[in-house]
């Protein structure tokens, strides 16, 4: 089994950034909540404490016994993990005269291997409200800034372990320097490989999955995104044909999608049956315009002919998905179970009653690793980077009452703008990009007749993984180009808006 470095959250909007500056350094890790019990393996090679919204100083402040850590493994403290690390061995935290957040340049006091390869003065993010104000006795300082005296520093190594503690967020883009001071704690301190890559995952990943699964049959949902076919394909490495892939049409796919992704799934090898039951979901679908309800009224469907399906193949004892590892620890939360889970999600959903064992060989992967897994796998780099595309498809992008009407319209509309996108060299620049027909008409004249018809909105964001989204700055000319295009080439629509709404305080699908 691979080495671990793991990562306790006391509920950081940062933490998942910790972790993908962990696996950037190709080491593997993992984040738990701060509660839940350590397991000490072999494996285990260090720990990570996570900043938090919360004050070491109030009363149901966040805490976790750092001796007993200490007492086996080395110890990275960030923000408030430095600052709780600081208050449980006799030191002082005050609550500080302002907010400190932003840029601010890191003076290092002292040499230290945490600090190894990093200049003088380098960049560092702040986001705290209380200070380190007194170290503790057989703690020295490592570093300051102009505003704070404690930005970093360690415990004088008596016995146990090192622990080091950081005032700043090494893991964020700003800290110009941060990753490197995180693989020094990898490297240099905990004394990690980095052989966690894409080759070796797939090795071991294969490797589990036979004996998972035996000379057993898998049966699994694809959607031709990303997700499950990396996770189709990694099961199919493993079983070959004993994987059965049902790919359905509800009738919200994009234009021409369902053949194009059963000629894409047979070309790389996979055993996928296509199912047309677009009829059947439209007649759900009918009448129905609250976007809850027809994500819900999509996954019963679904749910149904994957049952009906899945009653053809008795032999089939386990059932593949392509959760990955957001989709993991966001069902989580520090404080126990999340309140709002996504209505419409591969992490659960179907009934207990097919009584299948889940196969998830992607749960341990962010977006981003699954790319370079898929790549590895030989998946036609195309297919890897097509954006993400809601479980729900058009039926979230058609606001209002899906008809198969307003699904062609759509369809043809977002047909031109993709296509725009990647023919004007643009689609690898945003991460995601789509169409929205709004039920709004309006006015307008093509040559010397007045018309009333629909409106879309074209949207286009970039981000890393979708948790925040910026509105992508795409060309005037493109714009201008797409909006004649549409026009022009689609009867229906005779207006065309572009979204420069970024999440938060907006989503990045319109419902």
């Amino acid at each position: 089994m691979t080495e671990k470095i793991l990562i306790l959250d006391f509920g950081s909007q940062y933490t998942q950034l910790i972790a993908r500056a962990v696996r950037e350094a190709n080491v593997y890790c993992e984040i738990q909540p701060f509660h839940n019990a350590i397991v000490f393996d072999e494996h285990l090679k260090g720990v990570i404490l996570s900043g938090s919204p919360a004050s070491v100083n109030e009363d149901e402040a966040p805490n976790v016994d750092i001796q007993a850590i200490l007492a086996k493994l080395p110890l990275l403290t960030i923000c408030y993990g430095a600052q709780l690390s600081a208050k449980n061995f006799g030191g002082k935290v005050e609550k500080s005269n302002k907010r400190e957040y932003g840029r601010a340049q890191l003076r290092i006091k002292k040499e230290d291997i945490i600090f190894k390869n990093i200049a003088d003065n380098s960049q560092v993010w702040m986001s705290h409200s209380d200070s380190i104000t007194v170290l503790p006795e057989n703690f020295e300082l490592l570093a300051d800034t102009e505003s704070i005296p404690v930005a970093g520093f360690r415990k004088i190594a008596d016995e146990g372990h090192s622990l080091h503690g950081f005032q700043f967020h090494p893991e964020v883009y700003h800290s110009s320097e941060g990753k490197t001071m995180i693989r020094n704690f990898l490297v240099e301190i905990c004394g990690c490989s980095q052989n966690w890559t894409p080759a070796s995952f797939v090795n071991e990943t294969v490797a589990q999955l036979k004996e998972q699964i035996g000379d057993g049959h898998v049966i699994m949902a694809l959607s031709g995104g990303v997700d499950s076919t990396v996770a189709a394909t990694l099961i199919h490495k493993a079983i070959g044909n004993r994987l059965h892939g049902i790919f359905v049409d509800n009738g919200v796919l994009r234009k021409d999608e369902f053949q194009q992704v059963l000629d894409m799934y047979e070309k790389i090898g996979l055993n996928v049956k296509g199912i047309d039951a677009k009829n059947m979901f439209y007649d759900g679908l009918a009448g129905k315009s609250d976007p809850e309800e027809k994500r819900k009224i999509i996954g019963k469907l679904f749910i149904d002919v994957f049952q009906i399906e899945a009653s053809k193949m008795l032999e089939a004892k386990f059932l593949g998905q392509g959760t990955i590892y957001p989709d993991v620890i966001e069902s989580v939360s520090v404080h126990g179970p999340s309140q709002t889970i996504k209505s419409h999600h591969n992490v659960g959903g179907l009934p207990d009653t097919l009584h299948l064992k889940l196969v998830e060989p992607l749960r341990s992967l962010f977006k981003d690793e699954v790319r370079k897994v898929g790549l590895e796998l030989g998946i036609p780099a195309d297919m890897i980077q097509r954006h993400p595309f809601p479980g729900p498809g058009l039926a979230i992008r058609i606001l209002g009452e899906i008809t198969p009407e307003k699904v062609d319209l759509l369809q043809r509309a977002d047909a031109i703008y993709i296509n725009g996108l990647k023919e004007f060299g643009l689609y690898d620049k945003v991460w995601q990009a789509g169409t929205i027909l709004l039920p709004v008409k309006s006015v307008g004249v093509m040559g010397d007749e007045r018309t009333y018809e629909f409106t879309v909105a074209l949207r286009a964001v970039t981000s890393v993984d979708g948790m925040t989204a910026d509105w992508a700055h795409l060309p005037y000319e493109f714009l201008a180009h797409m909006s004649n295009s549409i026009i022009n080439q689609v009867r229906g629509i005779n207006r065309v808006v572009y979204d420069i709404s970024s999440k938060p305080p907006a989503t990045i699908e319109w419902e």
